[in-house]
C-alpha cells in the first residue's frame, strides 16, 4: 500500500489541523470583506507551512496540509463545483455553512475543465515536505446533505453526479503526484440507512485512479462535538464492497468495542485506528495510546494497521494538538519496540 508500507505502524493525521485563533479571526475578516482574497491566500500558506512543520516535529510519518484553506468540511468544495448555486456567500462567521442549491443537473466535466483546484493545493504542500502526504476531501454523500436538490427526481442521482466530479478531481491529484487520497464521509453516521448509496458513490470516486485510497467515517466533529452517537455496525458489511485500501475509524472516544466488527466481517485491508480523542483537550499518556494499539493488534496484523487521531484536530488549541500528536508518536514507539523494530517485512 504505497506510500505507507515502509514503516511499521505508520502514524498520520485524519486531515484537519488546529486552527489558531488568529486564523479564525482573519477568515471571518475576509467574509466581512475587510481583507482581500489574495491577502487570505498568503495567510493560508503561512498557516499550512506551520501545520506541516508541527507534524514533522511531532514525528508524524504521513502528513497533511491541515485543510487550513477550508472553512469547514463542505463549503470549500461546493463553492467550486459548477452547477452548485450559492445565493449568498457572505457569512457572519467563517465556519457557518453556505446555503447551497442545485436547480438543474450538474454539468458533466467538459474537456479542459480546470477542476476544483485541489491538485494545486497538493502541489503546494508537496513543495514543503519530503514526507508522504495524505490528501483528503469530503465525499459525495456528505456534500449532498448540504445541498437543496431541486434538479433530480431521485436523490441518489445528485450523489452520483458529485461523485463523478470528485473522480475527475482525484485523477488530477494522481497526475500531480498524490499517492494517498482519503474520502471523508462525516455525515454518513446520521443516515445509516443510505450506506449502500454512499459506498456506491465512493466507488465512482475511486474508479480508475491509481492511488492508495482511504475512507474515513466518523460521528461528526462540528465545534468539537459529535453529531451522532452509535456504533459502526451500520457500516458493515456494506463497506466491504468499497474499492478502498483502508477504512479510518474513531475508537479513542467511543471505545474499542467496535474492533469486533473487523473480525466478525473479515475486514482484510488496512485499518486507520483512532487512538487520540480530538473532542477532549486532555492529552493522552503514551502508555494509553500503546494500550489501544495493543488491543487492535488482537484484530488486525501490525502490517495492516495505521495509527491516527479519531478525527481532525481543527478544534483543539495548537499546543494541545502538538502534545497529542507527540503522545501518539510516543505510544507507537512503545509498541514498535515490543514488536521488534520499525520496518515492515
Amino acid at each position: 500500500m504505497e506510500p505507507t508500507n515502509t514503516v511499521l505502524l505508520p502514524t498520520t493525521v485524519v486531515g484537519s489541523y488546529s486552527v489558531p485563533e488568529w486564523l479564525e479571526r482573519l477568515k471571518t475578516e475576509y467574509y466581512q470583506r475587510r481583507i482581500s482574497a489574495q491577502h487570505l491566500t498568503e495567510i493560508h500558506e503561512v498557516a499550512i507551512k506551520a501545520a506541516v512543520k508541527d507534524q514533522e516535529l511531532a514525528g508524524i510519518d504521513i502528513v497533511s496540509d491541515g485543510e487550513l484553506r477550508r472553512d469547514n468540511d463542505v463549503d470549500y468544495f461546493l463553492a467550486r463545483i459548477p452547477g452548485v448555486h450559492i445565493p449568498q456567500r457572505a457569512k457572519t462567521d467563517y465556519f457557518d455553512y453556505y446555503e447551497a442549491e442545485v436547480t438543474r443537473p450538474l454539468p458533466e466535466l467538459p474537456e479542459g475543465n480546470k477542476g476544483l483546484g485541489l491538485a494545486d493545493d497538493f502541489r503546494f504542500t508537496r513543495r514543503l515536505t519530503e514526507k508522504p502526504i495524505k490528501f483528503s476531501f469530503t465525499g459525495p454523500f456528505s456534500l449532498s446533505r448540504r445541498i437543496r436538490d431541486d434538479a433530480y427526481e431521485e436523490p441518489g442521482e445528485l450523489v452520483r453526479a458529485l461523485a463523478r466530479r470528485l473522480n475527475a478531481e482525484a485523477r488530477e491529484l494522481a497526475e500531480a503526484g498524490a499517492g494517498l487520497l482519503q474520502i471523508d464521509e462525516p455525515f454518513l453516521a446520521g443516515y445509516p440507512e443510505q450506506v449502500e448509496l454512499a459506498i456506491e458513490a465512493v466507488n465512482i470516486v475511486t474508479g480508475d485512479v491509481p492511488v492508495s485510497w482511504a475512507l474515513h467515517v466518523c460521528y461528526g466533529n462540528r465545534y468539537a462535538r459529535p453529531s451522532w452517537e452509535g456504533h459502526y455496525d451500520f457500516l458493515f458489511p456494506a463497506v466491504k464492497a468499497a474499492r478502498v485500501d483502508q477504512v479510518v475509524l474513531e475508537f479513542a472516544r467511543k471505545g474499542l468495542d467496535d474492533l469486533r466488527l473487523i473480525r466478525q466481517h473479515g475486514w482484510d485491508k488496512w485499518l486507520g485506528l483512532g487512538v487520540i480523542d480530538v473532542k477532549n483537550p486532555e492529552v493522552e499518556a503514551a502508555e494509553l495510546v500503546a494500550s489501544r494499539i495493543r488491543r487492535a493488534l488482537e484484530y488486525v496484523p501490525a502490517g495492516r494497521l495505521m495509527i491516527n487521531p479519531d478525527c481532525g484536530l481543527r478544534h483543539l488549541a495548537p499546543e494541545v494538538a502538538r502534545q497529542k500528536l507527540r503522545a501518539m508518536v510516543a505510544g507507537v514507539a512503545l509498541v514498535r519496540a515490543e514488536l521488534g523494530g520499525g520496518e515492515t517485512a
